[in-house]
């Protein structure tokens, strides 16, 4: 009788058993096929290609958009005073993530606004612009990347921002050379500081705006001495800029 009822029990603690079993597989299956979506979609590989695919888009829709005809066609006139300045700086911020060259930017904001209003806008779209483009390379691509600066100059650049972020980035933003998007996203892939970042690209990005914005006000009179000296500011630190890189580059290759 006894070894009956055990028996009896031991195949109903059986069959409960596998019966439990049987609830649980439909259970546990999507959650652990969820779990493999997440860590597939959180792996560095995966948000570089998401940031290749949002770079991609945006840059397709500014070739849609054409900006460029803002310099021939002027701001819609429906948006005007404060709203106009507050529209063109986001503007500017966003489409320089795509690419777009700012000295084109710069310009229209001088024949836009004028001189004052003009660097105001183009400060504002060059520090958002700058902050959107780290923040996507930093969240997005620096996990993937940094195992791949194996090169001496990749991991000398890197290095450099690394160590030396605000003094490396005001120079790059002072002697232009290097462009504005190739920057930012060098250095978000190094370890560079979000707020030294931000506060090089401003100071040294004063400069070379204000040339181009006080350029693009005084177009109409190519031969005043105004747009001749802002001339000047733009060739100038250009031609520095490309002598001191021929330099460092030189220095890098001798050692």
């Amino acid at each position: 009788m006894l070894d009956a009822t055990t028996r009896s029990g031991g195949t109903a603690t059986a069959s409960s058993e596998a019966a439990a079993t049987e609830l649980t597989v439909p259970v546990t299956a999507p959650a652990n096929f969820a779990v493999r979506c997440t860590r597939v979609l959180r792996s560095p590989w995966s948000r570089l290609s998401l940031l290749l695919v949002l770079l991609a888009a945006a840059a397709a829709s500014v070739l849609l958009f054409e900006p460029h005809k803002l310099l021939a066609n002027g701001w819609p006139p429906q948006v005007g005073g404060p709203v106009a300045l507050v529209v063109f700086a986001v503007a500017y911020g966003v489409i320089t993530v795509a690419f777009v060259p700012r000295p084109l930017l710069n310009l229209a904001a001088g024949a836009l606004f004028g001189s004052e209003l003009g660097i105001a806008a183009a400060m504002v779209g060059t520090v958002l612009g700058a902050g959107i483009a780290f923040a996507l390379g930093r969240m997005l691509g620096q996990d993937a990347l940094r195992p791949l600066l194996r090169g001496r100059l990749l991991k000398a650049a890197d290095n450099q921002f690394s160590k030396h972020g605000f003094r490396s980035m005001l120079a790059v933003r002072l002697f232009p050379g290097v462009p504005f998007w190739a920057a930012n996203y060098a250095a978000a892939v190094s370890r560079m500081g979000y707020f030294p970042f931000l506060l090089a690209t401003a100071l040294g990005s004063i400069p070379n705006i204000a040339a181009y914005v006080v350029a693009g006000a005084r177009a109409s009179s190519p031969t005043s001495p105004v747009f001749l000296i802002a001339v000047a500011a733009i060739a100038l630190p250009a031609l520095a800029g490309a002598v001191v890189a021929w330099r460092k580059r030189h220095h890098l290759r001798r050692r």
